[in-house]
């Protein structure tokens, strides 16, 4: 399955879940959200949330500000 990742192409395997992504890519930390396909998904389904072929999704940082 080949998806976009922060604008970059990548190959991964069928039936991968948001989680299992962000885990093999070192990113599941405090403050992210993400957006797939211009949705944001709640961080409570990323667990369930299977990836399907074509997905872009993009990883924000929060940022504190004053």
């Amino acid at each position: 399955m080949r998806i976009h990742f922060n604008d970059e192409p990548m190959e991964c395997p069928d039936s991968l879940t948001l989680a299992t992504l962000l885990k093999q890519q070192h990113l599941m930390k405090p403050g992210i959200a993400l957006a797939i396909n211009h949705t944001i998904v709640p961080r409570e389904q990323w667990e369930t949330h299977l990836l399907n072929d074509g997905d872009q999704i993009l990883l924000f940082q929060a940022i504190a500000g004053g």
